[in-house]
């Protein structure tokens, strides 16, 4: 195996495991496990990178001047691997499908994911999370309104093809079904759910990875 995930519970590396199944990619996964009181990742996570965080690849078939090259945040994982695989799963080749391409690969991290994370932090406050959660929701919901515009005429995010991008919004989109107001008014979205859920690389992601939550 050239390559080493460091997988922690319920994170977001699990979409490097489905783009790794996806890509065809021999791989080794490393399970890391959550504080139980605090729910952050281990101590040990810090001895593969500094901000000792999830996800982070080891590429044994690459080295660095310290020894087999180490990445970590999930975009930039993702796009190390596209180029890894020749751009298999890259930007389309028709200018307007590979700016979607860009476009939702970033706003993924960028835009959806920091208000459905504030959500998730504050509704733990006692007494007055919920409230607070309440008052995130709004801006919640226009992005998710955003989204299933998006996904109107096409099947994929940047068009008729499935690519990292998809990948990429799996996690915000699977963290907005589970605890922020996704539901069948949006159906455009659902769908697109669906058909992600249907891929046997999805599946055999979800296999390797153990068993997931996103709450």
């Amino acid at each position: 195996m050239t390559i080493i995930v460091h997988h922690l519970e319920n994170s977001r590396s699990q979409r490097i495991l489905w783009m790794l199944e996806e890509l065809e990619l021999p791989y080794e996964v490393k399970r890391y496990e959550r504080d139980r009181e605090t729910m952050l990742a281990p101590s040990e996570l810090r001895r593969v990178h500094p901000l000792g965080k999830s996800p982070v690849i080891e590429d044994r078939a690459a080295h660095g001047s310290t020894g087999p090259r180490v990445i970590a945040e999930t975009g930039a994982i993702v796009e190390y691997l596209v180029d890894r695989a020749d751009g298999t799963l890259g930007a389309p080749s028709k200018r307007d499908a590979a700016l979607a391409y860009r476009f939702w690969l970033h706003y993924a991290e960028g835009s959806l994911m920091p208000p459905l994370l504030v959500k998730l932090i504050v509704s733990r406050i006692p007494l007055v999370g919920s409230r607070v959660a309440a008052q995130i929701q709004p801006m919640i919901d226009r992005h998710l309104d955003y989204v299933e515009a998006s996904l109107a005429d096409h099947p994929w995010f940047a068009g008729d093809t499935f690519t990292a991008a998809d990948i990429m919004m799996s996690f915000p989109i699977e963290a907005a079904r589970s605890r922020a107001g996704l539901d069948a008014s949006r159906p455009n979205t659902l769908g697109w759910l669906e058909r992600i859920h249907a891929r046997p690389a999805y599946q055999r992601a979800l296999t390797a990875g153990g068993p997931y939550a996103y709450a």
